[in-house]
């Protein structure tokens, strides 16, 4: 009988294109290797009612640096205590903020600070805690003091929990850490959890996707995601001269004659249409907190974002290059994407179709659906753009038919056909107007997940050309900015005496812009039922959604990349 042994594989040593990994993430391999991935090496991060608990259940330790006695030393110190000490091990390849080091007769022990109450398990705490502090006495030990043993400090509840520092605990502590430095320098993200009841809890379970992921991996049926926890919004500027300024943590938008005050945390993006200004310290603090600024022109076409440092999961960005520069790839994609918007404006027509001659729809929605399933098998790009130009032009040779007897009163919303460059009369400037905020959105959530906007799969590079966002939108064109103009129009939200005329182009005046703004805001914080995935969420959420659906699909968790198809 023979005895085949196995031995552990030693991570890299920590050099400075592999940095120091943060301790706290060892507890979070220990939890799921996939937040903590997702964590360390893409720089993934969300708030949520937990972490900000646990934000300020550490106010007190986390101030003042401390600074621990020489290890040389501790025998001839009296008894100390230090709190915030940072220390590393380049042996180990780990750092650590330790919340508190108690020193007593030349032996030191490290004791972390934890929100919550202590839990009623046989070891005195969980898992993930016990190796954080074993860590954390292992870096002690590797700078030459003597640890016999750590502890935990529970707020919650108010006790203190000693953790022993077994050979066990050790050894999956040092097995921890080496899975977690060898899967960053690999640079592949870990599968998530199956079904498991961490996932519900997670502050990153809408960047995971975990049962997303596995809908499509395994066919397990998704939970409802968890609900954004974050109100804010847009906040719009458009009025001609207006001027946008800092007063401690609030934005005030000064006009000549009115004030307005919002404070900065309810606030996603600061949009800047036309000739407003915007003093210097509001930008710093706008990218302080990682709040783009958005500069348009009068007519809603973005001109530029000014953003912070910028994301930093890179790995999203060179799987989209590689697909991008990949042309059986990109046009695989492109040809999805053009079906997919041929396939939502055919059942935005069926569905708001009201009056008009019914053959001519019944011909259009047939020849749509032939359309979509003729993109899906374009040979080509150039065949792929005509049936695309084939679509448009069917649906908007019935786009008025969707329009109300209200509508139906003013001339002044007539509509023939699509104009773009310049829109020559009100439904066209709406139309332009709404795919320019369309646009916009999408530019912002591509940016926040971590994309290059300005690379796309269909729509090819272009200097200033939001390439990626361009492609993105086209499934949404129907669903957000047309629904947008018809329900302005509608509705009456949208007069016709809300616009002007300078030569040929025709543009929204500011009440007709604020209306329009406010109706399209609505619409995205309307809720859905995903049609995959059979939760409800918010079409402002969904959009992030899609975009993370993406940069699974591109890293090759997904097959297919799921398009959103209204029913």
């Amino acid at each position: 009988m023979s005895i085949q042994l196995s031995f552990d594989l030693p991570a890299p040593p920590a050099t400075a294109e592999t940095p120091l990994v943060p301790v706290r993430m060892v507890n979070e391999w220990v939890f799921c290797p996939r937040l903590a991935f997702l964590e360390w090496v893409d720089g993934e991060w969300a708030d949520s009612g937990d972490t900000e608990e646990g934000r300020r259940a550490h106010v007190r330790v986390d101030a003042g640096g401390g600074r621990l006695p020489a290890a040389e030393a501790v025998d001839d110190k009296p008894d100390f205590t230090v709190r915030a000490v940072t220390l590393a091990s380049e042996t180990l390849g780990i750092i650590a903020k330790m919340d508190l080091v108690e020193g007593e007769d030349g032996v030191v022990t490290p004791i972390d600070t934890k929100k919550g109450k202590r839990p009623h398990v046989a070891e005195g705490a969980y898992a993930p805690e016990r190796v954080q502090v074993c860590a954390q006495a292992l870096i002690l030990e590797d700078a030459g003091y003597r640890v016999t043993e750590g502890a935990i400090w529970y707020a919650g509840s108010r006790e203190r929990v000693r953790i022993g520092l077994d050979a066990e605990l050790r050894a999956e502590t040092r097995t921890a850490i080496s899975q977690l430095r060898l899967a960053a320098a690999a640079g592949k993200l870990p599968p998530p959890l199956l079904d498991n009841p961490k996932c519900t809890k997670c502050s990153l379970a809408g960047i995971c996707l975990p049962d997303e992921v596995s809908f499509f991996r395994k066919g397990l049926a998704p939970r409802p995601l968890n609900p954004s926890a974050d109100a804010a919004l847009p906040l719009y500027v458009q009025e001609p001269g207006a001027r946008v300024r800092k007063s401690g943590e609030t934005l005030v938008i000064e006009t000549d004659d009115v004030k307005t005050e919002v404070p900065i945390g309810e606030v996603s993006e600061l949009v800047l249409h036309g000739p407003v200004s915007v003093t210097g310290p509001t930008v710093t603090a706008l990218l302080r907190e990682e709040i783009p600024v958005t500069w348009a022109s009068a007519g809603g076409w973005v001109l530029g974002h000014t953003v912070s440092t910028g994301h930093r999961n890179v790995n999203i960005r060179i799987a989209q290059y590689r697909a991008a520069f990949d042309e059986r790839r990109a046009l695989g994609f492109a040809r999805t994407l053009v079906a997919a918007k041929i396939r939502n404006a055919r059942v935005f027509l069926r569905r708001n179709f009201k009056a008009g001659d019914e053959a001519a729809r019944d011909g259009a929605l047939e020849a749509m659906a032939r359309l979509a399933d003729r993109a899906l098998h374009a040979p080509t790009e150039a065949e792929l753009l005509g049936l695309e130009g084939e679509a448009a032009a069917r649906y908007f040779r019935l786009f008025d038919t969707m329009l109300g007897d209200a509508a139906q009163k003013f001339p002044q919303f007539a509509f023939e056909k699509r104009t773009r460059r310049p829109p020559a009369d009100p439904v066209n400037a709406m139309l332009s107007f709404g795919y320019a905020l369309l646009t916009r959105t999408w530019h912002t959530v591509l940016s926040g997940v971590g994309f290059d906007p300005y690379l796309g799969f269909y729509h090819k590079p272009r200097f200033g050309r939001a390439a990626l966002a361009l492609d993105m939108m086209e499934p949404f064109r129907p669903i957000l900015a047309d629904s947008t103009v018809i329900q302005v129009i509608n509705n009456g939200e949208v007069k016709p005496d809300g616009f002007t005329a300078a030569g040929p182009a025709v543009t929204l005046k500011p009440a007709a812009k604020r209306a329009f703004i406010a109706a399209y805001e609505r619409r995205l914080d309307q809720e859905v039922t995903h049609p995959v995935f059979g939760y409800r969420v918010a079409m402002r959420r969904l959009l992030e959604v899609q975009a993370r659906l993406l940069a699974r699909h591109l890293a090759g968790e997904i097959d297919d990349y799921p398009h959103y198809l209204v029913r």
